[in-house]
């Protein structure tokens, strides 16, 4: 039996959108991970979506949304991976290390989406607006989608391309 000492904490959160934690912890629960709840695979898959919504920055930081959007609209399919490929790299290496580990992850699913039907499109439509969002909602937020979408398919097909580097094999 696994049992993990997780405190939750009340947060408030700043004009910006950022969050704050008190330094006292209000409560904590243990979690058994033999509970049969956490079998279910949409239960994990769901709070693995809330931590990084949760985060008080995406995964791709919201300086570099831009970016990112106009680098996934180049025409040119290897201009477009190299520079989906530097951006990722000018990240900050907490950034790098937890996205190389979560795309990693990700490749592991769409091994099996014979059977468990999620293909590298169906992962990009569920973690896209997730992992990448603008700080800011703006009025062609269904358009944005489809190009975050896009980003994080490209990332889980082209992985070992955009994640190796000479310096730091995969």
């Amino acid at each position: 039996m696994f049992a993990f000492d997780i405190p939750l904490t009340e947060r408030a959160v700043t004009t910006d959108g950022r969050y704050l934690f008190p330094e006292e912890l209000c409560q904590e629960e243990k979690l058994n991970l033999d509970d049969p709840e956490w079998e279910d695979v949409h239960v994990v898959t769901g709070a693995l979506k809330m931590f990084f919504r949760e985060l008080p920055e995406p995964l791709f930081p919201y300086q570099t949304f831009e970016e990112f959007m106009t680098a996934v609209k180049l025409p040119d399919h290897s201009e477009r991976l190299q520079n989906i490929k530097n951006l990722v790299q000018n990240l900050p290496r907490p950034n790098q290390e937890t996205m190389k580990a979560m795309f990693k992850h990700m490749r592991k699913v769409i091994e099996h989406s014979h059977v468990n039907r999620m293909s590298a499109q169906s992962l990009a439509i569920v973690f896209g607006p997730t992992l990448l969002r603008p700080e800011k909602d703006f009025l062609n937020m269904a358009i944005s989608t489809v190009y975050q979408n896009q980003l994080v398919e490209l990332i889980l097909l082209e992985h070992a391309a955009v994640f190796t580097s000479t310096k730091d094999p995969l």
